[in-house]
């Protein structure tokens, strides 16, 4: 019997993956900077192949995974447009960036210690998401 935390936690990782990716595209056109972009371009590479394993995992279960949530999205594009209008440096976009992946680093801890009961495999999935949003962080360190 498949334990309803593994489905939810997956549908979290999933919800996080698409908030991520939607995040890493709005700020790609402003970047300048080589480095960013390719730092940037990396991790959305490595999220699209994270979301395709989480993809296949939850349709093994039947379920269509879970959208981030519209509040969320529209306080994320307000933020990055707002910030992007007053200022669309490399130092910006950076700043963004880095407190999207502390975000998602905090919820995705928190979603992991919510459901305890979850398979391994979709723990240590969480734990590599965690994983990217703790190195993308790192590496926007350079650029703020």
């Amino acid at each position: 019997m498949i334990e309803p935390d593994t489905i939810k936690l997956l549908r979290e990782c999933n919800a996080g993956i698409k908030m991520g990716v939607e995040s890493i595209d709005e700020v790609l056109e402003y970047v300048s900077d080589n480095n960013l972009k390719a730092y940037l371009i990396d991790c959305k590479s490595n999220h699209d192949k994270l979301e395709a394993e989480i993809d296949s995992l939850l349709n093994e279960f039947h379920d269509d995974g879970k959208e981030p949530s519209p509040i969320a999205k529209s306080m994320s594009w307000i933020k990055t447009n707002v910030k992007l209008v007053m200022n669309d440096s490399d130092q910006t976009i950076a700043d963004l960036i880095t407190d999207g992946c502390n975000m998602g680093v905090k919820s995705l801890n928190k979603y992991l210690n919510q459901y305890k009961a979850a398979d391994e495999k979709s723990k240590n999935i969480t734990k590599r998401l965690i994983g990217l949003e703790k190195k993308l962080a790192e590496d926007m360190y350079q650029f703020l």
